[in-house]
């Protein structure tokens, strides 16, 4: 049988704050209490959850490392059926708070493509595999 992803955890600071910006800023569904320390998204498909950083220590044993700023370890990507609802939501998401890392453009591997990152730096791909 064929390995399955079946959920991307995302580990973070500010578990209220990042909840509010996929919620609000991106339209991820969830219904949260607010009280961490997780939240999951409801998703079709791969599950989505948040978990607070500050309580892996004690998950895990050990004090893992992170990393500051930009998040080049990874990113998040949402496919949307056009490139130019592409340019409509990369406006909308850039003007509700997300920080713009590259505005939208067509790739040599022929995919329209941008890509914003959240507040605590993780990068999150807007794109269209159909041009127009």
């Amino acid at each position: 049988m064929p390995t399955k992803i079946d959920m991307i955890g995302l580990f973070v600071n500010d578990l209220p704050n990042m909840v509010g910006f996929y919620r609000d800023v991106l339209g991820f569904d969830i219904e949260w209490s607010g009280n961490g320390p997780y939240a999951e998204y409801f998703h079709q498909g791969v599950r989505f959850s948040m978990y607070e950083r500050k309580e892996l220590p004690g998950l895990l044993g050990q004090t893992p490392d992170y990393p500051a700023k930009l998040n080049g370890t990874f990113e998040l990507a949402i496919e949307l059926p056009t490139s130019s609802e592409v340019d409509l939501e990369f406006a909308k998401v850039v003007h509700a708070g997300a920080t713009p890392v590259y505005f939208p453009r067509l790739e040599p591997w022929g995919m329209y493509s941008s890509m914003i990152a959240d507040p605590e730096g993780n990068l999150i791909e807007i794109g269209s595999h159909t041009h127009g």
